[in-house]
């Protein structure tokens, strides 16, 4: 599959997503436009927002997602993580999928962005340092394994990890507004994938 490297093929990458709402079109247009203004988003050195990659990853049937529970949200939530200077956000999704889950055994069902969201990060506390309020522009792929795949959990950002069937997701996520806003469209989207 096709990667993008650099920061200009990221773009052309985000130019080239056909939004599904008036949500991603709208934080479409927020990306490319602070792509024109900062030339520091794949770092963290840029504290008011920053690229991040996440994965949905689904088992075969799509019945179930497989979800952390993250120390920071305290709450079941998606894996995923910070770019850190990698442009090939596809790249460090896969990447995080496999730190917080152990999972190296699955099928990338597209090396372009399932989803796009510009997502709010509350000021909390990671490593002993307060770290301000900012913004993640994320990018989402979508990803199928197998629910028998042993799976590892991440003591150091994770509290538990368990494949969590779709019907019961709002029963599961605390972050109201993650699972109204961007785990249903998820949600919506990965059935109109199968089909």
């Amino acid at each position: 599959m096709e990667c993008y490297h650099n920061p200009m093929e990221l773009k052309t990458m985000i130019e080239r997503y056909l939004p599904l709402n008036e949500q991603e079109e709208k934080d479409k247009h927020f990306i490319l436009k602070a792509m024109e203004i900062h030339d520091n988003l794949l770092e963290r050195k840029n504290r008011f927002m920053h690229f991040s990659a996440s994965c949905w990853i689904t088992n075969q049937t799509r019945t179930k997602v497989l979800m952390i529970y993250h120390n920071i949200y305290d709450s079941w939530s998606w894996c995923g993580g910070h770019a850190d200077g990698e442009a090939d956000l596809c790249a460090v999704a896969l990447k995080e999928m496999k730190e917080e889950t152990g999972i190296d055994q699955y099928h990338l069902l597209s090396n372009t962005p399932f989803s796009l969201e510009v997502l709010t990060v509350d000021g909390h506390v990671k490593n002993n340092e307060y770290v301000s309020s900012h913004l993640h522009l994320n990018l989402t792929y979508l990803i199928e394994a197998d629910e028998k795949t042993p799976l590892i959990l991440n003591k150091k950002e994770t509290k538990g990890i368990k494949w969590i069937p779709v019907c019961l997701l709002k029963q599961e996520v605390r972050e109201t507004w993650m699972m109204e806003n961007i785990y249903q469209k998820l949600i919506d989207k990965m059935k109109g994938a199968k089909e």
